[in-house]
């Protein structure tokens, strides 16, 4: 059997495994790149894979976004493989050294980070709340517009992370569309408790009394907004109060900066953040200075020279 003929069969065996959002996801990699690329194909040799891998490289395709691609087209293979249809072929996915630099993560200075929670105070909506709450939270764009009132618990201290607001890409026959669905977050460390700062009690306790606990946060109404209209919010915001031009994802950087900045240890980071595991986070935040390295240096070299 061709590839074009197992994906269909394949998509109604994997629809009920897997979550609406995910099942976009592979519906999106298929169109765009596995069915043009593997479609007539009856096998999938590595020989294969790996020319596809260099046609996209060359193409300017994130490295990423080739290997979840290709994570995609090995369940294919392996379900064929399964019935019968398609030999399987454990193959090695080899990608050009590359040339390019990592892209930097922005981060607020300790003086933009206060500026921002300080105009928020004294300009409040529930639209900035949000805004607050990822400077001072961690949360993530689709964290916050899936936020309720029910979600934050004054008595406590904490705010519990139980769902995401993402758009996602359908196909419906021949028509294409996008939609906005609510989900758990992709994994069970992103389901988290956590702790309120005592400013942002400050601000939520008295509305807690008046607000509808089934409400939406951001919207203060029963349906949310999507990330993207209040990611154009955040960048209109930041315009407006002279702040440098960065990512809604920036805030969350910035959060887990300070956290490491205040010697907090790397473990409890990572759990504030909902990261799968410590190493995510090491990856990105840990990286010593130049006064660090040299102090490691001196010390190496102190005992040497005893």
């Amino acid at each position: 059997m061709l590839v074009k003929d197992i994906i269909p069969i394949w998509m109604e065996y994997k629809r009920p495994y897997v979550k609406e959002s995910t099942m976009a996801a592979y519906t999106l990699a298929i169109k765009n790149s596995i069915l043009p690329a593997f479609g007539e194909c009856d096998d999938l040799t590595e020989d294969i894979v790996q020319e596809y891998i260099l046609d996209s490289v060359t193409a300017g395709l994130a490295k990423h976004t080739i290997k979840d691609r290709l994570v995609v087209l090995k369940m294919i293979m392996k379900f064929a493989s399964g019935k019968g249809w398609m030999l399987y072929h454990d193959w090695k996915a080899v990608f050009p050294t590359s040339t390019k630099k990592k892209i930097e993560i922005s981060i607020l200075t300790v003086s933009e980070h206060k500026k921002i929670l300080d105009y928020i105070k004294e300009h409040f909506t529930f639209y900035s709340l949000g805004i607050y709450i990822s400077l001072t939270a961690g949360l993530r764009i689709g964290e916050v517009c899936g936020l309720k009132w029910e979600d934050i618990d004054c008595d406590r201290g904490v705010l519990s992370v139980r769902r995401t607001v993402e758009r996602i890409y359908v196909l419906n026959g021949e028509k294409n569309f996008t939609k906005i669905v609510l989900s758990e977050p992709k994994t069970t460390n992103a389901l988290r408790d956590v702790p309120i700062c005592k400013e942002l009690m400050s601000m939520v306790k008295p509305l807690k009394k008046v607000v509808n606990e089934n409400f939406y946060v951001l919207t203060n109404a029963e349906k949310p907004t999507e990330p993207r209209t209040y990611r154009n919010f955040f960048y209109r915001l930041m315009e407006k109060i002279g702040m440098p031009h960065i990512r809604y994802h920036d805030l969350r950087h910035t959060f887990a900066t300070r956290c490491i900045e205040s010697k907090c240890d790397y473990k409890t980071v990572s759990v504030l953040l909902g990261h799968a595991d410590i190493a995510t986070t090491l990856n990105l935040y840990v990286h010593p200075d130049e006064t660090q390295k040299r102090n490691v240096v001196n010390k190496v070299f102190r005992t040497l020279s005893r």
